[in-house]
């Protein structure tokens, strides 16, 4: 038998005890005694109670996500309070979670790297922003996530939104990663106006910014989908949605590498309407078979840049599309260009926005 709680003692204690005053009644005797001050809620301070999403270990996030409760003590100096409004979950973040991004911070953290923010209190020497001004995170310290309730943090590792007008918080607080990486991985290569871009994986957050970028600058795109074979229709949905967003052409991944050299290239003069060699850059954010697919679409002396692995699987190139086709590859991660050109991500911010 496990021992009594105190609470059942207590409760044995006052029924064997019935004229003597249990545990409960002689506190609450001390404490009438005390003066009364009167209730004085906590934002009474200018403290805000905040939730936070946060990680000790790493694993699946459904396993090691937990919820958790805490207190922002007034902002002084240059600190900022923000309520978060919008933030986005990026593939990213999960592999942050997960332990297998290059970049993680120290634990425990909290995940997310995005998010549109309002400010709900400044520190005195803050110029920058006001209370009610929309901001964006632009260098959080790896760990200071974004998927919580409230922050506080120094008012210069934000941008402030100038213009918010007619702008939706939850579509701010995509800028800062996928149409950032659309737009520096188009306008940084210097695709022109009449020249086509193919790209997999269309319908993710950068393939609908480059479309859409595209369809903007003249820009003409062959759009790589997945085709699921268990839901056609979801699949003739995505294709349709792509179309509208302005994408020249939109094909299913099974319909590459399905036919001998001379039918791809039949395919290939058909899809473009005759102008395949004006393909000169291919965007990749798949490993395996995919990228290799991909590069067979990009004109001889044309690049490919991998910007992604969703699906985590090594790269599959061929020898010949680097010797005979004359074909370069390269990576690029938007976290290193922006430390590289910090001024740079501001500009090409406001510019989307």
């Amino acid at each position: 038998m496990s021992p009594p709680s105190l609470a059942q003692a207590i409760l044995f204690f006052s029924r064997r005890n019935p004229h003597k005053q249990t545990l409960f009644q002689r506190c609450r005797a001390a404490t009438s005694k005390l003066p009364r001050i009167p209730a004085r809620t906590i934002s009474t301070f200018g403290y805000h109670q905040a939730k936070a999403l946060v990680y000790s270990s790493h694993g699946q996030p459904s396993a090691v996500l937990n919820l958790q409760t805490h207190s922002i003590s007034p902002p002084h100096s240059h600190l900022l309070t923000l309520r978060t409004l919008s933030a986005p979950i990026n593939p990213s973040d999960i592999n942050q979670i997960q332990g297998t991004y290059p970049l993680l911070p120290s634990l425990p953290a909290t995940p997310g790297n995005e998010a549109c923010f309002q400010v709900v209190a400044t520190g005195s020497l803050v110029k920058s922003v006001a209370a009610g001004d929309w901001v964006l995170p632009l260098t959080f310290p790896p760990g200071l996530g974004t998927w919580r309730t409230h922050i506080q943090v120094p008012e210069d590792i934000v941008m402030k939104v100038d213009e918010k007008q007619g702008l939706d918080h939850t579509d701010v607080s995509t800028v800062g990663i996928n149409p950032i990486t659309a737009w520096v991985l188009l306008k940084g290569l210097e695709a022109r106006d009449g020249d086509w871009v193919v790209l997999n994986a269309a319908n993710s957050g950068v393939g609908r910014a480059v479309v859409q970028l595209g369809k903007l600058w003249g820009i003409k795109t062959l759009a790589i989908v997945r085709k699921r074979e268990e839901d056609e229709a979801g699949s003739a949905m995505v294709k349709k949605e792509l179309e509208e967003l302005g994408a020249t052409k939109v094909i299913f991944d099974t319909e590459l590498g399905t036919a001998g050299k001379k039918g791809f290239e039949d395919q290939l003069h058909n899809w473009t309407g005759g102008e395949q060699d004006k393909i000169k850059l291919g965007l990749n954010s798949l490993g395996g078979r995919e990228a290799h697919l991909l590069s067979k679409c990009v004109h001889p002396g044309g690049s490919v840049i991998t910007y992604g692995n969703m699906n985590n699987k090594p790269l599959s190139l061929s020898a010949g599309s680097l010797i005979f086709r004359d074909l370069s590859f390269r990576g690029f991660w938007l976290s290193k260009w922006a430390e590289r050109h910090p001024t740079e991500k501001i500009k090409t911010i406001n510019k989307i926005l």
